[in-house]
């Protein structure tokens, strides 16, 4: 079955730098688009950043230039580089197979001084 495993959340100070990684199982990666999403308290799920197949990326405008997303197909990986880290991204961040209802368990993301 489809396995999709967060890592690399933490607790880090406002401008600081995080770098979340997800690894996939039970698909192949290659042919697949893969999204990070996120989700603060009282607040719906959102989408961040996705990358397709191709490898092109969109991102939605409160991480443009701050975050990039990234893959490495041979390492069925995708990574969410953060940059210039704000409270306001305080949130579990979660990695989805895009279109699918496949969602890997969440890494939280503290951006607090």
């Amino acid at each position: 079955q489809v396995q999709l495993v967060e890592s690399g959340g933490g607790l880090v100070q406002p401008g600081g730098s995080l770098r979340l990684s997800c690894a996939a199982s039970g698909i192949i990666f290659g042919l697949n688009h893969m999204g990070w999403y996120r989700q603060a308290p009282g607040k719906q799920r959102e989408l961040v950043a996705r990358i397709y197949s191709s490898g092109s990326a969109t991102y939605t405008d409160s991480v443009k230039g701050r975050f990039t997303i990234s893959r490495d197909n041979a390492k069925n990986t995708v990574w969410l580089q953060m940059n210039s880290l704000k409270p306001e991204d305080t949130a579990v961040y979660y990695c989805n197979v895009y279109p699918t209802d496949h969602w890997g368990q969440g890494t939280q993301v503290t951006v607090s001084s």
